[in-house]
């Protein structure tokens, strides 16, 4: 039996596959004892601060335009409760229970830093929420991404008090009944502390991270897909020789194209130049300077999430040590928006030279295989609609690559006069993702059903095993049938990354 290991949040070393265990496995979150005593040290600045009187930003005055609102001691627990139940108007479908539970881990993982100012036993209460599976109801829209996810954190914020609703064991509840099943009790905000709570990025870095997470299955998937779409066409490995890449040496374009060679390896189907054709369309020819490309945005975007799981968003932040408390502006989330945006057009990129793979598959004039891959060409449409549908999703992608971050709206009286949009880009960069799982799966059937004309049996080990995989549940199209569930149930096999591992079983590690 396989054990989830628990995952400890030190504000440090969280990774992405940290973040996908808890979201996705329901793996466990454990705050270690250092953080306890950073967080505890930290509140006691906090409540020196309201004591002395101090001018401080979300703690002895009001927010945003009203931040020169003086605000006494005795009115700060009104104020965080306000705070929370104004700020709580997202709208939209609720954020799905994986993005929440990540949401949750990495705001969490924020605090334990111990620059927040938040009260030990406010912490235990989001953490044991997360453990215990009371998950905030969250709304998707609503956030300008600066400063910090406002409005879907207040959502979070709001259960914690009591109030608002959260999913529970399948139920979807008043926060009260959701803590009251789970044995939990809510809590009374103190000065700071709702403001700590909901001033910071994570809706966008939890959305962020988990599409990272997919988007890396499928581009490996999709050098895995592609090597047999090249066998079922009869392609040219010839240009995916070492020679060729290593003098144009993107480290990513080196590392497709050596995985291509690893899974062609052993194939009874490839040809030499000449002996079919000279050389292949751009779609088979040009795949390692393609997807590697997509891996350099991979890259990109793997190395600013990995900076921001880890960071400290609040606003303001309170540094212990040195004895000072300083408003900036760690929420604004433009790093992420741009990672996002800039995610999606790479991701575009690779369904868009899938679509075109799938073409060359169901096009007689470029296949020479009988027309869309029918059994019984003009009585059986075969692949012919599975096309058109891959091409709606690139079209569907063109669209949301439009970059979110070049937007940017005033808010608060223009106090907050520039926004990210980093929350807008994470969205629909997770939809683009989902949209290429879709196309990489149209593609893996045509090229599953073209190599039956052409001979499974020839296939080189490694493609084999995905065929196989494939076959299990898609068999082959011998007479029309509606594929819709098929496609479904291909893309999510995809972006669970098991029928990657069980190739690469065969293949050994690939890049």
């Amino acid at each position: 039996m396989i054990t989830i290991r628990d995952v400890e949040l030190d504000g440090v070393r969280v990774t992405a596959e940290d973040v996908a265990r808890v979201a996705w496995e329901g793996a466990q979150v454990l705050v270690g004892a250092d953080a306890w005593e950073r967080v505890a040290t930290c509140r006691q600045m906090v409540e020196e601060l309201v004591t002395s009187g101090k001018v401080v930003y979300g703690v002895t005055t009001g927010f945003g335009k009203f931040s020169d609102v003086h605000i006494s001691p005795e009115d700060a627990v009104q104020l965080q409760a306000n705070l929370i139940r104004s700020h709580a108007c997202a709208v939209g479908e609720p954020l799905p229970e994986p993005t929440v539970r990540a949401l949750m881990m990495l705001r969490a993982n924020a605090l334990v830093k111990g620059y927040s100012g938040i009260r030990p036993e406010t912490l235990k209460l989001l953490v044991n929420c997360l453990n215990a599976g009371v998950h905030p109801v969250i709304p998707s829209q609503g956030s300008l991404g600066a400063s910090g996810d406002l409005a879907p954190l207040s959502h979070l914020a709001l259960v914690l008090m009591g109030e608002g609703e959260a999913f529970y064991q399948g139920e979807r509840l008043s926060a009260a009944e959701a803590l009251a099943k789970a044995n939990l009790q809510p809590i009374t905000l103190q000065a700071k502390e709702g403001l700590a709570l909901i001033n910071g990025t994570q809706a966008m870095a939890s959305i962020g991270t988990l599409t990272l997470v997919k988007a890396l299955r499928l581009a490996k998937a999709a050098d895995m897909i592609a090597a047999l779409t090249t066998e079922a066409l009869r392609g040219i490995p010839a240009a995916f020789d070492e020679d060729v890449h290593r003098v144009r040496p993107y480290p990513e374009q080196i590392g497709v194209a050596a995985n291509l060679r690893t899974l062609l390896q052993g194939s009874r189907l490839t040809t030499e130049p000449g002996e079919i054709r000279v050389q292949d369309a751009y779609s088979l020819r040009c795949l390692p300077q393609v997807h590697g490309a997509t891996r350099q945005v991979l890259g990109y975007a793997q190395e600013k999430l990995a900076i921001e799981i880890n960071a400290a968003t609040d606003n303001p932040l309170l540094f212990v040590e040195e004895g000072k408390v300083i408003s900036g502006g760690n929420f604004h989330g433009q790093p992420i928006a741009f990672a996002m945006d800039f995610l999606k057009i790479g991701m575009s990129e690779l369904a868009n030279i899938s679509e075109r793979r799938t073409e060359r598959l169901v096009n007689p004039a470029l296949s020479g295989l009988p027309a869309f891959l029918s059994h019984d060409p003009g009585i059986a449409s075969g692949m012919m609609i599975l096309q058109y549908v891959s091409a709606s999703l690139v079209s569907e992608n063109k669209v949301l690559a439009h970059p979110a971050s070049v937007d940017s709206i005033p808010s608060s009286a223009n106090q907050e006069d520039h926004v990210s949009m980093g929350t807008t880009a994470a969205r629909h960069c997770d939809q683009v993702v989902t949209n290429v799982s879709k196309v990489l799966a149209i593609e893996l059937i045509c090229a599953a059903e073209a190599a039956e004309f052409v001979g499974a049996e020839r296939l080189a080990p490694a493609t084999r095993k995905l065929y196989e995989q494939l076959r299990a549940i898609v068999p082959p199209v011998l007479t029309d049938r509606s594929t819709s569930a098929e496609i479904e149930k291909v893309a999510q096999e995809l972006l669970l990354g098991d029928w990657q591992a069980s190739v690469e079983a065969i293949s050994g590690p690939l890049y």
